[in-house]
Order: structure tokens, then C-alpha cells, then sequence
């Protein structure tokens, strides 16, 4: 049997599900960054998305779907380093249902006021996939909630595919889209979005180089899975690529390239200097690849997703 893969139409619906509740987030540009790296740089700032990340996008998606062929649902659960799950939490406070939050007790204590913020309940977990997955288990089993897993969910990957979208609508001469990759929700829900509008135009996902799981999967063409990656880019500690969104990733994307995590520390000054906004380091992963010379000179239109903006100030090594 043939496995399913995201489509544009589940995008364009997304769009329209949740058009009215997400922010249609800013493109910002900088001469600086563009002559520095020779190609014009479009960076969507997700950054600036409603609790501070791309994942706001996906999650009230999903809330939205699950209330209409669930109405009578009260409670889900989910496990995140942090953003998915304060993304979840307020998605779920804007529909009267509770959130139960499994977050890794390293988790940056900026991340974990997110999810409070919105009233979500923390249940802490050991930082291994195994105990996430486990301690969601338990709390399905105790409580009945439903799941909405962090990125092997189709209505997960629409929605995050929906800020792609919205890039491309605005500047649809790009040929060249880059997100960060951790799960891959985003990078698959973007490659459906670009190459559903233009098929010539290339996608390209980045990963730490010590959270290679995407980059080894990609290549053998199977899921491959790592063990305790520690990039400072928490939001990508992922360790096996999502089965749904691998799938579409494999249909649709060009590339995935690593990046050092000197080179992640670099992308996050140049941002915070010459775009003016804070991004945290997954975000900054994409802009890494052009500092290590990881893109080919010649994509001279690229978009760039910033996909979040949630750092701990406090835990930073300034």
C-alpha cells in the first residue's frame, strides 16, 4: 500500500481553518545579510507567531479538527521540548479543553513559563524519547485524553505548512526555501506548500550536525535513529524522524544539510544585530547553512523560516 503524503489542498484548508486566530507574521529583509551572502534573504518570522513559534500554526489546526469530529473531547495530551507544547496548551485554552504537557525536565525554564502561561500541566519526563512516549502513554491510559502528537500528525503538518504558504504568497519568485528540521512537521508541511505552488522551486531542510537523525535518514532513505543529541538548539533534539512527515519529506524535499553549532551561535548574533528581533537557536539553524557554505550560490531568492523566538535569557552563555 501506498503511504499517505501531505497535499496542498490539506494546506489550503488549514489556511482557511485557522487563518483568524494565527498572525499572518511579518517578511523582513536586511542589505546587510543580503550582500553578506550575495542572494536576497526573505526571513518569515514565526518568531513573532502567537506563543512565540511556528507551532501555534499546526496546533490550532489540530485542536480545530479534533472539536469538530470529537465534540465531545476535554482533555489531550503531548509531549514537547517546549514550543509544541505551549502552542497546544493555548490552542487548547481557546476551546475550553485542558493540556497535559510532557516536557523533559532540561526543558529551558523559559519554555516551561510558556506552557503555564496557558494553563498547561507540566508532568516532567527523563530527556529520552522512551520516557516521553512512556509517560504519554500513562497519561492516556489514566485519563482518556486524546493525543496530538508534536510532528507525526497530518493535521500537525498542515498547519505548520500554512506559514510557507503565506511566504510564498507574498513573494512567489523565490527558488529557494529553507526551514530548520527537528521531527519534521515543518519542513514537510513547507516542501508540500512550495513545491504544490511552483514544482521547480527546491526545499532544503537544516539540522544540527550533532542531531543528525534527518540528514542519516534522508540519505539511507529509511528512518535512522540517534541517541541524546545536545545541540543547543533544544528545539531540534529530536531522535527519529517522524514516520508521516518523512514520508512527505522524502517525496518532496531537495536536501537536508548539517550545521555546526558554532555556526548557530553566529546566525542568532547576525539576526539579533541586523534584523533586530530575538530568535532562539533553532530558529537561527537555516541562516547557519549559508555561514558554513552549506547553499549553492545559486539560489538568489530565499526564503528563510524563523521558527521561533523562545530563548532563555538566564541559561545563555553571553
Amino acid at each position: 500500500m501506498q503511504k499517505r503524503i501531505l497535499t496542498l489542498e490539506d494546506i489550503q484548508k488549514a489556511h482557511n481553518r485557522i487563518e483568524k486566530v494565527v498572525k499572518h507574521t511579518p517578511v523582513l529583509s536586511s542589505d546587510y545579510i543580503n550582500n553578506r551572502f550575495g542572494s536576497k534573504l526573505y526571513f518569515k518570522c514565526e518568531n513573532l507567531q502567537t506563543t512565540g513559534s511556528f507551532k501555534f500554526r499546526g496546533a490550532s489546526n489540530a485542536i480545530s479538527e479534533l472539536c469538530v469530529s470529537n465534540p465531545d473531547v476535554k482533555k489531550v495530551v503531548t509531549h514537547s521540548s517546549g514550543n509544541h507544547g505551549a502552542a497546544l496548551a493555548c490552542a487548547a485554552q481557546q476551546h475550553g479543553l485542558s493540556a497535559t504537557i510532557v516536557m523533559p525536565k532540561t526543558a529551558p525554564k523559559t519554555k516551561q513559563d510558556n506552557v503555564k502561561q496557558y494553563s498547561g500541566n507540566i508532568v516532567f519526563c527523563e530527556p529520552t524519547m522512551e520516557s516521553r512516549q512512556s509517560n504519554v502513554q500513562r497519561i492516556l491510559d489514566e485519563t482518556g485524553a486524546e493525543l496530538v502528537h508534536p510532528f507525526n500528525d497530518y493535521r500537525i503538518m498542515a498547519g505548520q505548512g500554512t506559514a510557507a504558504l503565506e511566504l510564498l504568497t507574498l513573494h512567489p519568485d523565490l527558488n529557494l526555501v529553507l526551514t530548520p528540521v527537528g521531527g519534521g512537521g515543518l519542513l514537510s508541511g513547507s516542501a508540500t506548500a512550495a513545491k504544490g505552488l511552483n514544482l521547480d522551486i527546491a526545499v532544503m531542510g537544516v539540522e544540527p550536525e550533532i542531531a543528525n537523525d534527518q540528514y542519516l535518514s534522508f540519505r539511507a532513505k529509511k528512518r535512522i535513529g540517534i541517541n541524546d543529541p545536545k545541540t543547543i538548539a533544544d528545539g531540534l533534539r529530536t531522535t527519529m524522524p517522524g514516520e508521516k512527515p518523512f514520508a512527505t519529506i522524502l517525496e518532496f524535499v531537495d536536501d537536508i544539510v548539517t550545521v555546526s553549532e558554532e555556526s548557530i551561535k553566529m546566525a542568532m548574533r547576525v539576526i539579533w544585530e541586523h534584523l533586530k528581533i530575538v530568535v532562539e537557536p533553532s530558529g537561527a539553524v537555516p541562516l547557519a547553512a549559508l555561514i558554513d557554505g552549506k547553499i549553492n550560490v545559486k539560489y538568489q531568492h530565499i526564503g528563510i523560516i524563523l521558527s521561533g523566538g523562545n530563548l532563555d535569557l538566564d541559561a545563555w552563555e553571553w
